[in-house]
């Protein structure tokens, strides 16, 4: 493996640790990359190793572990102190073979370090017990494991008292909505990150696209607001919806790309709706754009087209670092096998297995 190369700035993950989340039991990987490639078969938990990221980002912020549960629509009916019937986040789903207990804990950070702990109190009043660099915090569950006798209370749990989160978007498998374009969109308007975001867009369509905009009202009951393009030679612009999920793709990467400066952005099927002559174009805009705005991205894969333009973007940009990691099997067995550039370019241009 190659010497590694300079990122400028310090990475918030240069190596990542999790155990007891979800289908993983015990996971290390000893070196991230500016920008890393996850790839393995399907269920073999690369998108629960992005959902720890974004834990890892929010401190455990309780909103953030019951997106993530509601996402995944790992939910319980129970009933309420009313007698009615609620759905609630199946806060067990978080823990390893959902193995709600108290000696039950997930942590999850960088390797040999001090790392985010979850664990569980059941004394009386549910709690996860957070802890985070030397400090602990106790949030209230409102709604119990199923092995718990606690009595479900309706949510009053606050975040307000919790540590410093750092910013983490998170994209995909599906396309960004509207709203997520427009949110990210607000944030970058007349910055020289709108102008990226355009570049994006010339990556499929080249200098024919002119400018970019996001037009309508979030209180619409029909359409809402939505990015609009205006191409050179016509007179109205499109909406962006009608160019087809690659110029979504490569919009919606490049304006999360600006939201989460100093932060993580991470990318389910990072090759969804980009056709392959694009992709390394892609990578190269993504590795470019993210060590400018110093931000660490992690993405997942099942493309070898992917992985291949991924190697060739990451062998051409001296300046930064990307890794591919593999992972290989399940619970216990579960490993991470890591690709220096080098290796990568070799297994490119051999075509060699290694999503």
């Amino acid at each position: 493996m190659s010497a590694r190369r300079p990122n400028h700035t310090a990475l918030h993950l240069p190596s990542l640790a999790v155990k007891g989340f979800r289908g993983i039991a015990d996971l290390s990987i000893l070196r991230l990359g500016r920008v890393t490639l996850i790839a393995g078969k399907n269920g073999v938990g690369k998108t629960t190793l992005l959902d720890a990221v974004r834990i890892y980002a929010a401190r455990a912020s309780f909103s953030v572990l019951c997106n993530i549960l509601q996402n995944r629509e790992e939910l319980s009916v129970i009933v309420d102190e009313d007698g009615a019937e609620v759905s609630v986040p199946d806060v067990e789903a978080l823990f390893y073979s959902r193995g709600a207990a108290s000696d039950s804990r997930i942590s999850i950070g960088p390797c040999e370090k001090q790392q985010l702990s979850i664990g569980i109190v059941d004394d009386g009043e549910l709690s996860l017990i957070i802890k985070f660099q030397g400090k602990e915090q106790k949030i209230p569950v409102d709604f119990p494991f199923h092995n718990s006798r606690s009595p479900y209370r309706r949510s009053r749990n606050d975040d307000s008292a919790h540590p410093s989160e750092i910013r983490c978007a998170s994209l995909g498998p599906s396309l960004p909505s509207n709203s997520d374009i427009a949110r990210f969109w607000d944030g970058v308007a007349l910055t020289d990150d709108e102008t990226r975001a355009v570049h994006a867009l010339r990556l499929i369509y080249g200098d024919d696209v002119e400018r970019v905009g996001v037009i309508g009202d979030e209180s619409s009951r029909h359409i809402g607001r939505r990015a609009i393009v205006k191409f050179n030679g016509q007179a109205r612009p499109v909406p962006l919806k009608s160019l087809g999920d690659g110029a979504v793709r490569l919009f919606g990467v490049a304006l999360a790309l600006a939201h989460s400066r100093d932060g993580f952005l991470v990318i389910d099927e990072a090759e969804n709706g980009i056709h392959h002559s694009v992709q390394r174009d892609f990578w190269e805009m993504v590795m470019k754009t993210a060590l400018k705005n110093n931000v660490q991205v992690l993405a997942t894969t099942h493309s070898w087209d992917c992985v291949a333009n991924f190697a060739q973007a990451a062998t051409d940009l001296k300046e930064m670092e990307g890794m591919l990691i593999r992972l290989e099997g399940k619970g216990e067995h579960m490993r991470a096998v890591e690709y220096s550039e080098e290796e990568l370019q070799i297994a490119a241009s051999q075509g060699i297995e290694v999503r």
